[in-house]
């Protein structure tokens, strides 16, 4: 098939697409696909096939998150549009869009729409279960009536003047993280005033919009989905402090325990959980889901990723290859579950 892979794009998670992307596009093309990795936002003004033969970037991250104004500093045409130069051209010419896109730029919709409405095929989740599933109030709304529990929590929007009431109204401990944003960008733990002051700040520089989510204390495990399947469980330890963008994204940071080594019947209420949570946001093909399990074997459901890392260090690939599906294979079945998705409405 021609495929393009496509990554980058304007947001803070753009970094960690791009080492989805090269990663995905050089399993493809060593499955014998020819496979074009494209910056979203950057664009290509080559013919497709070209890109075909284009070297690849390292797979690594950065430890820090990208300069965003020098990114725009980079385009070619100086455009406002979140598509650079070439883009929609080339993926009309595709058989199919892998979308390594990760958080707001890719992750939320608006690329799923838009391709929708140009008859592009992609992979992954449909638009309207991929914007709900981005905005982490509005899933936690949806999904706590189905009997999923989640950690107590506040919506709050609000600007730098605000910052000083609100630490001192809002319990502790505490976790603050920006409604729609993913790789753990933004996000703090805190336990005490001075600590929640300085994560509301943090809050204000990311747009002010903030899920505020009782901190629970217990061991975090992720579970995969993969066409309508729960994958093995997956345990994350930090070697310090917790799963923050460095620790994700830098080998060695956190270990990786999978399977978890959790009780049956844990990995059992797990797996419901998660397919619960991913069947009731409508969504399609793969994804992955974040969860906190207490002493008890309480589970607690965090939030659900309808794009997940594909990175060198990400954990679907991990719970694939529990089940004996390499990296090659997991990238070939997301795209023939995509277009069955695709040709089904999903």
């Amino acid at each position: 098939m021609k495929i393009v892979v496509l990554a980058g794009g304007l947001s803070p998670e753009r970094n960690v697409s791009l080492s989805s992307g090269s990663k995905v596009c050089q399993a493809l093309r060593d499955r014998g696909h020819e496979a074009a990795l494209v910056d979203m936002y950057l664009g290509a003004q080559y013919p497709l096939e070209t890109l075909f033969a284009a070297p690849l970037a390292p797979t690594g991250v950065d430890r820090k998150a990208p300069d965003l104004a020098q990114v725009k500093a980079c385009r070619s045409d100086g455009g406002d549009s979140q598509f650079g130069p070439g883009v929609l051209e080339l993926c009309v010419q595709a058989d199919v869009v892998f979308l390594a896109l990760h958080g707001a730029c890719g992750e939320d919709g608006r690329v799923q729409a838009t391709f929708d409405l140009m008859g592009i095929p992609y992979t992954g989740s449909g638009y309207l279960g991929s914007a709900i599933a981005m905005d982490k109030d509005l899933t936690k709304r949806l999904v706590a009536p189905l009997g999923v529990l989640t950690p107590k929590w506040e919506l709050i929007r609000y600007d730098a003047q605000d910052v000083p009431a609100l630490a001192e109204r809002l319990e502790l401990p505490c976790v603050v993280k920006p409604v729609a944003s993913g790789s753990s960008i933004g996000v703090s733990i805190v336990h005490t005033r001075e600590e929640l002051t300085a994560a509301l700040m943090l809050g204000v520089e990311l747009g002010g919009c903030c899920v505020v989510e009782q901190y629970i204390a217990g061991r975090e495990i992720q579970v995969g989905i993969l066409e309508d399947r729960a994958l093995p469980s997956i345990e994350i330890i930090p070697k310090t402090g917790f799963y923050d963008y460095e620790n994700k994204y830098q080998p060695g940071a956190a270990q990786e325990i999978c399977p978890a080594p959790i009780p049956k019947e844990w990995e059992e209420r797990l797996a419901r959980a998660a397919l619960t949570v991913f069947r009731g946001l409508g969504l399609s093909v793969y994804s992955r889901v974040d969860f906190i399990v207490v002493q008890t074997g309480q589970v607690y459901f965090l939030e659900i990723n309808t794009l997940p890392g594909m990175t060198p260090t990400s954990l679907l690939p991990q719970e694939a290859a529990a089940l004996g599906i390499d990296y090659g294979q997991l990238c070939e079945r997301i795209i023939y579950a995509s277009l069955a998705a695709r040709k089904a409405g999903k």
